[in-house]
């Protein structure tokens, strides 16, 4: 029995060193950096396909950081377009899924205090359920005048100035009403009002408690067998002391970076550290500048996409 006991750590162990990634300080590549930030490369291979991804550790304590976003107002720019634009922040990443006919963000963007762009609460249905809608609420990360971080799940209406939170997940809902009243769709959680600086939107939820929860199917993001389809990836989260994580998954690269599925994302943002994260816009938007310098190449025959909001860090 003592045997057996034994072997099963050993495995254990064996296993577990297998998984973890091992992640390279790239600091002097990006220079000049600001205390509290910090770059990291790791090259290893994911289920032993071909892999690069960063990841950046940026200080929500330190005061010479601030965070913020910002919109294209019914445009879409680059990243590197909107690094020439804002005075050349620090870091630069993209976030929210959109849509290309009017160039609109699928969620929420709060900068200043402000709310910029909302969460879309209705999805149509398809085949037989063509007149009926689902009502999502996704997720999005925020930080608060505090500098403190939060995952959270959201209510916004253009209607209204403020945006309410629920700190677990809450199912989407089907019927063949295309819009619902803010008190209707409050009912159907518990929600507090969520006061943040600066937020984006994306989804899925990643990690939830330091554990791996994906809320794809209550989000409504990838359908049927997708959540293990391999794509570039961008993801944020945070630690549980006071690190904010921007990662980005290079991908669609045959024999140099193949990308990684929801779950092979959420594990490495776990090893990190990170307590709650989630999924943004990935695939061909995936892209992080630092001082102005790319990270992972795009997908995009190797171009950076126009997006219609980034997630910026700068340094005072």
């Amino acid at each position: 029995m003592k045997l057996l006991t034994a072997i099963f750590f050993i495995c254990v162990l064996f296993n577990t060193s297998y998984a973890q990634y091992h992640w390279k300080n790239v600091d002097a590549q990006y220079q000049p950096l600001p205390k509290g930030f910090h770059v990291y490369l790791t090259n290893d291979s994911i289920e032993g396909k071909p892999n690069i991804a960063y990841y950046v550790s940026a200080d929500l304590k330190e005061r010479s950081l601030s965070f913020t976003t910002q919109v294209g107002n019914g445009k879409r720019y680059t990243p590197t377009e909107y690094f020439e634009q804002e005075q050349k922040p620090l870091l630069v990443v993209n976030c929210t899924f959109f849509e290309f006919v009017h160039n609109s963000n699928q969620n929420l963007v709060i900068k200043d205090g402000k709310l910029e762009a909302y969460q879309v609460h209705t999805v149509n249905g398809r085949g037989k359920d063509t007149f009926t809608y689902r009502h999502p609420f996704g997720s999005a990360i925020g930080i608060s005048k505090k500098r403190k971080a939060d995952v959270a799940w959201l209510y916004t209406d253009s209607s209204d100035a403020k945006v309410y939170a629920s700190e677990t997940v809450i199912d989407n809902f089907k019927d063949s009403v295309i819009h619902h009243t803010k008190k209707e769709m409050l009912q159907h959680g518990s929600f507090k009002k969520w006061n943040m600086q600066a937020a984006a939107g994306g989804g899925p939820v990643l990690l939830q408690h330091g554990e791996i929860q994906i809320t794809n199917n209550e989000e409504i993001k990838f359908t049927g067998k997708a959540i293990n389809d391999k794509h570039p990836r961008t993801s944020m989260g945070y630690t549980a002391d006071g690190k904010l994580i921007i990662m980005v998954i290079e991908g669609r690269f045959p024999n140099k970076a193949e990308g990684a599925t929801l779950v092979q994302e959420a594990q490495m943002l776990k090893e990190i550290g990170c307590v709650e994260a989630l999924n943004l816009d990935g695939g061909g938007s995936s892209c992080l500048l630092i001082n102005g310098k790319q990270t992972i190449t795009p997908s995009e025959k190797e171009i950076q996409r126009p997006v219609p909001a980034v997630f910026m860090v700068k340094a005072n």
